[in-house]
Order: structure tokens, then sequence, then C-alpha cells
């Protein structure tokens, strides 16, 4: 994985000292709160329903085991719910007591989040995190995000280049950049370097898939304008082939564009898919008209040359090899062959939270963090520690935050497998869960976000408290089911093949559920939005709806079709009835609508 070098390190270092003297001076008051206001939104730091939330940068979700001790640390030392006066705090939206504290969260950006840091300790945890390299500079505002990518990249059987030396391109490129500091809306990136689309790319404001062209040049084809939100839009392909050495610059005219054209009068209509959706073709050309002046005008001066490439692409080398492949073979023939005999769950853990990898001496092991008691996504300061002892100890110090709210170990030798299956267990993150229902996205919902309409983790815990025997999770296949709790589609609901919107009407909670989604996935096909299935539902209703719609999957399916093709073979109407007749608390609303 990439490593700061003594610029980066000093970088990050000095600006924490920076927040530090602007903390100082509005606590002084010296700075008034509109002043500070955005000088710790660019530190990512948020004001949220109870306390200030911190997001932390993980670039292309990549993290190694120092960083996640000192995660650890923060949870431990400073996220504390005692620390808040929530006292005023409505009861209707949240039960305070029993929200979760001195917790990490992980998001569907590959970031990291805290709930409970008093603002007044907050310089002291920039500079905890700026002592391993972390911060949370462009993880708020109307700049270029994180970019994201493929939690299997450099790693996947399937890929045609490894994209996080691109990534991290972008992210020395986009970073501070003076130019998109003020964008009309915050813009977000996505590379896959894979045959299979596991970054969502389409989703996403920009998105890039790195192929190869007839002449067997590396390049990319590039998407824009593609997001979710109130209006779901899935992005246009405006190149379908760009040469790698160009990524920069065309990036570069993409933004310009968006900047100059996209509409700062209106928040509801300011992300570039507004601007794509309206303009066609207009907008393309512009790009490539500013892209020619770059090129032509410029001097290009964002080229990226080979020499600078293969630069990057020797921080990501594998790590030095450790395992004797003849005594490899021999240990997973045995591995395997005790897992079909021996232990159903061991074989079950193998087939849900192991994944191929470019090496077949090694394997690619996702840490489950759904299970009952806790909320998708979060990790306690000790699980933190103790991942971190799983990365040293069975993967060369690396793990990646997924997309899906997990932990992965990219590195582990096969002959280690089992001792790996044995901690993890006892940790309680082997739960064989990935890719079935319960291993479902969910962002904090009405608990912690001051923009949510409803609570989406009670929804959550219904379902992973309902959903606990692994025969029929396993029965059910895989499933992807993503709730959020309002229409900024944090929880990324619109690609669900179950999707759950928490919504407001009149001062109450409620549920719009949609089917059919997809996040452009092979299981899941091309990206595509889900279908709302009728009025919205309440709380009470949810765990029943959901019930009544996988009832209507095992009624209908045929052999082992899964979920998602079953419902594109019937249609949605099937499912929708079957949704719609359980209602017992809406069922005068569903009258009336």
């Amino acid at each position: 994985m990439y490593r700061y070098n003594d610029f980066d390190r000093q970088f990050v270092q000095l600006r924490a000292a920076q927040y530090r003297d602007q903390l100082q001076r509005w606590q002084a008051g010296t700075l008034s709160d509109d002043a500070f206001k955005p000088l710790r939104l660019q530190n990512g730091w948020y004001i949220q329903r109870f306390a200030p939330m911190l997001r932390v940068a993980v670039p292309y979700g990549d993290i190694n085991s120092e960083q996640l001790r000192v995660l650890a640390r923060v949870a431990r030392e400073f996220d504390h719910k005692e620390a808040h006066d929530t006292s005023k705090a409505n009861a209707a939206l949240a039960d305070v007591p029993s929200l979760p504290d001195r917790t990490a969260h992980f998001t569907t950006r590959s970031n990291v989040q805290f709930n409970w840091i008093p603002i007044e300790r907050s310089a002291d945890v920039m500079d905890l995190l700026a002592s391993v390299g972390l911060h949370g500079i462009q993880t708020s505002g109307n700049c270029i995000r994180n970019t994201t990518t493929d939690a299997l990249a450099g790693i996947a059987v399937d890929e045609v280049a490894d994209p996080r030396p691109f990534a991290e391109l972008l992210r020395q490129w986009s970073t501070l950049h003076p130019e998109f500091a003020f964008l009309p809306r915050k813009f977000k990136v996505a590379i896959t370097g894979a045959r299979e689309d596991r970054a969502a790319t389409p989703w996403h404001d920009v998105g890039l898939r790195l192929w190869h062209n007839v002449d067997g040049e590396l390049g990319f084809q590039v998407r824009v304008g593609g997001g979710m939100g109130r209006t779901p839009i899935i992005g246009t392909v405006i190149r379908e082939f760009l040469p790698w050495h160009q990524m920069r610059n065309y990036l570069e005219a993409i933004v310009r564009a968006y900047n100059r054209f996209g509409r700062r009068d209106n928040a509801y209509k300011a992300r570039i898919k507004i601007l794509v959706k309206a303009e066609g073709q207009a907008f393309a050309d512009a790009v490539e008209a500013e892209y020619r002046d770059i090129l032509d005008k410029d001097g290009a001066p964002h080229t990226i040359t080979q020499a600078e490439l293969d630069r990057l692409t020797a921080f990501f080398a594998p790590p030095p090899a450790s395992c004797d492949r003849k005594s490899a073979d021999a240990k997973i023939a045995h591995i395997l062959k005790a897992a079909a005999e021996d232990d159903l769950e061991f074989s079950r853990w193998l087939t849900r939270n192991v994944k191929p990898h470019q090496n077949p001496d090694l394997r690619a092991v996702t840490l489950s963090f759904k299970r009952v008691g806790q909320a998708p996504g979060d990790a306690t300061a000790e699980q933190l520690e103790r991942a971190a002892d799983l990365a040293d100890r069975f993967s060369s110090g690396e793990a990646r935050v997924t997309h899906e709210q997990n932990l992965l170990l990219p590195w582990v030798r096969c002959d280690q497998l089992p001792e790996l299956w044995r901690e993890a267990r006892r940790l309680g993150l082997a739960k064989p869960n990935i890719g079935l229902l319960t291993d479902m996205i969910a962002c904090p919902g009405g608990d912690f976000c001051d923009l949510a309409n409803a609570r989406s983790l009670p929804i959550a815990q219904a379902v992973l408290s309902r959903y606990t025997d692994l025969d029929e999770l396993h029965d059910l296949g895989e499933i992807d089911l993503h709730m959020s709790g309002c229409i900024n589609s944090c929880g990324h609901h619109h690609s669900g093949h179950i999707g759950i919107l928490g919504v407001d009407k009149d001062g109450q909670e409620w549920y719009q559920v949609t089917l059919g989604g997809s996040d452009g996935t092979r299981l899941s096909g091309a990206a595509t939005p889900g279908k709302v299935i009728g009025p919205s539902f309440a709380a009470s209703e949810v765990p029943e709806v959901l019930e009544a719609v996988l009832d209507t999957y095992r009624a209908q399916r045929e052999a082992d079709e899964t979920f998602i093709a079953t419902l594109r073979r019937v249609g949605i109407e099937p499912f929708k009835t079957a949704a719609n007749a359980v209602r017992s608390a809406t069922a005068r609303t569903t009258e009336t609508a």
C-alpha cells in the first residue's frame, strides 16, 4: 500500500497544527461561528444531531494496522457520549441511551466516522490522526471527495489493471486543488480495474473503468453524471477510450466544465448529474473543448509519465511471499477436505468470506461487521485493535475498508485460513454472511445524522435479529439490502435489490421500499435504480414487508435462481402485492392513496 513520504507527513501535521490554531481562536471568540464553520468542515468536522461527527479519510479504503490502532485509540479516549448534554433530545426520534459510543463506523465510501467527539478535543484528535498519516481533509464540502475503488483492487482474478496507482494519482492531484475547492456541489470519483464492476462506477459523478482497446493499449472508459439522492441517474459514457496517461488532464476538463456551467442557485440541482442530463451532448462537447485547450494551450500539464506511474505502482507491489507453494497446495487440499466433511460453519466461511486471489497461494478474507447488537459497519475500540492484530498476523499489516462496510484482509496465506477463521470467530468477526441478506448496507440515519428523516439502525437491527438462522440465510442466497435514513442516499438504497428509504411525513417516520435496484456487479446486472412498490410503510411494518417479499421469492424461484434473477423474470407485481398485503398501521393510508 502507498506510504506517505516526508512531505506528505509534514503536510498532514502542519494541517493539524493549523486547525488547532483555528479552534483556539474560535474558543477565544476572535473567530466567529460563521468563520470557523467552513474551517472545521474542511477538516471533516460536522455538527450532527447530538454532537460533532468526524469523518476520517481512508484513500481508496487502504488502511494499515498502525492506523487501525490509532482509530481504536480515538474511539476509546475521545468518542464519549457522556461528554454531551443529550437531555433535550427528541425522544420520538432517538433513544439516546441505546446509541453506541467508543465506536468507529465504516462508511459506504470507505471512510471512517466518529459520532461523539467533543469539539473542544478535536485538535488533539487531529494530532493523533496525523501521527499515522490520517486526516479529514476533503471529507466534507463541495470539493472532490475520496476516490473509491474495488476492495479487491490489485488482487482480483478478473483484473485488467490495478486501479490503486491511478486512485493515488487522483488523490494527489485533487487534494487542495485551488480551482476545485468550491465546486457547485460535492464530487465523487470511482475507479475499477476489473471486468466485474465492484466499485459501482455508473453511480458516481465520474466513473472510470480500465480496459484494453483492440490495439492492446490501456485506457479508461469515462462515465459522467451518475448519482443517487432525490434524482437517481446512471452515468453517461462520454469517452469510450481515454489513454491512461491523459486521465488527469481529462478529469481536469470535466471538473472545469462542471465548475463553469454547474448551477449554484439551487442545491437540489447543483450536482453534475443534473447538468449532464440537461445539456446532454453539449456537456460532452464542452468537456472535449476544455480537454483540447488543456492539451494544446496549457501544454498538457497533468500528463502522467510512465516513470511516474511506475513510481506509484512500486508502492503497491505485493508483500514478499512467505508461503511454500508445494506445502500450500497440500494444505489447501486438506483444508477443503476438512471443510466439506467436518465443519459446516468453516465451509460456509470459506464460501462466503474468502475470495480467490491473483496469487494462488493467497486469499482475500472479509471480516464481517454485521451482527446482532451492533449497527452495520460499527467497530468498537477493542474490535479495531483485534482487527489490527489479525492484519499483522495474517495480512502483512494491511486491511481495506469495503464499500459494504466491512474490513477485508488482502494478503492471507491459504495455509493460515483455519487459524485466521478460529481467531476471527473468537472475536465475532467470522460470520459467514458476506453477500447475504444480513450483510446489509445502512447509513447512521436519524440516530445520528442531522439531515436524516428517519432512523435506519433500528430497522437494520430488526432484520439482523429476525434473520439469525444461517441455514435460512444461505437458502435465501445473495441479496443486496440497502437502507438510507433520508433521500441523500448515504445507504445507497437506490442500488439495493431491496431498498429501504426513511421519509418524513407530518413529523413522523415512514419507510419507502424499492425493489430491483442494482449497483452494477455481475450478480446484480447493469446499474439500475429500484422501483418504489407503493405508499410508505410504518416502521413496525417493515420487517413483515421484507418477510413477505422474501416469501414471494421462495415461492417463485426456480432451482438455484437468485433473488434478483427471480424478480426480473416474474416482474415486480407479485412482490408488490405481497408487500402491500401485510400493511396494518398504514392500511387506511393505502385505501385512500
